[in-house]
């Protein structure tokens, strides 16, 4: 019996464009459907959430096509979904469920959202209670975990404080805040990722974001749009830090997303000595560039309060990179408050 040696890295060199964000992904898929004519898609992320939430779509009535390396949403309007014919299968997937609760609070049929094992011990008493506020009927197991049955439509505008920061949260609200009649008003504890805001805005929502104070009036119409995903940051860290550890590397990963409340992860690594290097910025509906990157010798840190929010999915891989870091890093404030979900 013959065993297989794996050799061991000893460095990253070249160049690299790396899958769509899988966040910005289930966002275009959601408010394309939602939106007045086609939205065409490059570099969706195809994997199983992002699945679930083209399903859940597609059983309400979405024509939904894949074509050349694009991803065709015809887009029925705010209103245009229909009744599904069964029960909504969200998978293991927070982003579908909770946003999609958002959209069907607006719509007045009745339909349930279902989801695996995980996302079924995953509390949604979060969405269920301000969308409750704003005039949805929904029923939730044990007062507040899936499955959720919904019945929607006609809804108020609310002005809800958060009391935990969440962009799934906060998104749900804006995206009810659609079909309302006036103007929704969220306003979190520290501004979460902004993705719904920014995609709104582009498709023509009436949409104004001032820090953690976010506004939609409502009833909306949205227009189909043709977007490039950008490529993930969360994927990017892991390379981004295996070229700052090994000697010898150097890499440059093309159209990154770097949105403010996404890219703490750059800050951070130069804080801690790398020397990152950002070119042919754009900013169409997200923020995005080429980002290169060479093998530094790092040091610690002290990792602040406010630089949480934007770095909370890659904290675990800036934290190996402390590990073999000279010196002391130190974390503050990495807390309950602190949540993208």
């Amino acid at each position: 019996m013959s065993s297989k040696v794996i050799k061991p890295i000893r460095k990253l060199f070249g160049e690299l464009t790396l899958p769509g964000d899988k966040s910005i992904s289930h966002r275009a898929v959601m408010i394309g459907a939602i939106a007045e004519g086609d939205t065409s898609l490059k570099g969706l992320l195809d994997c199983d959430d992002c699945d679930y939430t083209i399903r859940a779509f597609r059983d309400m009535g979405i024509v939904i096509e894949k074509k050349g390396g694009l991803t065709i949403v015809k887009g029925r309007g705010l209103r245009g979904l229909k009744k599904p014919g069964g029960v909504l299968d969200a998978g293991n997937s927070g982003t579908t469920m909770r946003l999609l609760a958002g959209i069907l609070a607006g719509h007045d049929f009745e339909a349930t959202l279902t989801g695996g094992e995980s996302l079924s011990n995953r509390p949604m008493r979060r969405i269920v209670e301000p969308l409750s506020l704003m005039g949805a009927d929904i029923m939730a197991r044990d007062s507040g975990y899936p499955p959720l049955t919904i019945k929607g439509g006609s809804l108020k505008p609310i002005d809800y404080h958060m009391p935990i920061s969440s962009a799934q949260v906060k998104s749900a609200i804006l995206l009810a805040g659609l079909y309302a009649k006036g103007i929704t008003k969220v306003e979190e504890p520290f501004k979460s990722r902004d993705h719904t805001e920014r995609m709104l805005k582009h498709f023509g929502a009436k949409l104004k974001a001032e820090g953690p104070k976010v506004s939609v009036e409502g009833p909306g119409t949205l227009k189909g749009r043709s977007l490039e995903i950008p490529g993930d940051i969360s994927s990017a860290s892991f390379f981004l830090v295996g070229a700052t550890l090994l000697k010898g590397s150097k890499i440059r990963i093309n159209k990154i997303g770097i949105n403010p409340t996404r890219a703490g992860i750059l800050r951070l690594l130069s804080k801690m000595g790398s020397k990152v290097k950002i070119s042919n910025e754009s900013d169409l509906f997200e923020p995005v560039a080429d980002i290169e990157l060479a093998h530094a010798e790092t040091h610690g840190v002290v990792i602040e309060e406010e630089m949480i929010p934007g770095s909370i999915d890659e904290l675990p891989i800036i934290f190996v990179l402390a590990s073999l870091s000279k010196g002391v890093t130190v974390k503050d404030g990495l807390a309950d408050k602190h949540q993208r979900r």
